[in-house]
């Protein structure tokens, strides 16, 4: 039997009706699974003007969010190897975004910081991500967008557990 949503309050029709079949946790995983990596494939191809690859871009947003780290850090952070890693801050480095300094106590190490130039590409890139998505928001009624911000709870706590 469907489960029909109310109809919206600004009287533009039901929502588009959703099975108890779709509701099962095995086909609604499935369902929610490329749902959210196709919106997060969208969602990253709104780049900054640097168009940095998701792996710098990713690091640049871990050192604007935490602060310097060392280059073995962002890599556990990343779950990706250390050379892997170390490539990555070097293109970095080159493209002026983070700098790289004697680790204080340790001299085998260094620390990669974020440069000015680093934030602005992570809040340029975070900018034309939040614009389109806004823009996509924006064609979507009152209700839909509440059930968003609903599921956008509801997808924390998957995240969280």
């Amino acid at each position: 039997m469907p489960v029909v949503p109310p109809v919206d309050a600004v009287g533009s029709g039901p929502a588009p009706t959703v099975t108890a079949k779709q509701c099962r946790p095995g086909t609604l995983a499935g369902d929610l699974r490329v749902a959210i990596s196709r919106s997060a494939r969208r969602i990253r191809s709104e780049r900054g003007a640097a168009d940095l690859p998701d792996t710098q871009f990713n690091v640049l947003a871990w050192l604007h969010q935490n602060g310097p780290m060392t280059p073995g850090a962002l890599a556990d952070l990343q779950h990706v190897q250390p050379p892997s890693m170390t490539r990555t801050v070097n293109g970095l480095v080159e493209l002026g975004f983070v700098t790289k300094q004697e680790h204080p106590t340790d001299g085998r190490q260094v620390v990669v910081t974020l440069t000015d130039a680093g934030t602005a590409e992570v809040r340029e890139t975070r900018r034309r991500r939040d614009e389109w998505l806004t823009r996509r928001l924006a064609s979507f009624t009152p209700a839909e967008r509440a059930t968003l911000a609903e599921a956008a709870q509801l997808l924390r706590r998957i995240a969280a557990e």
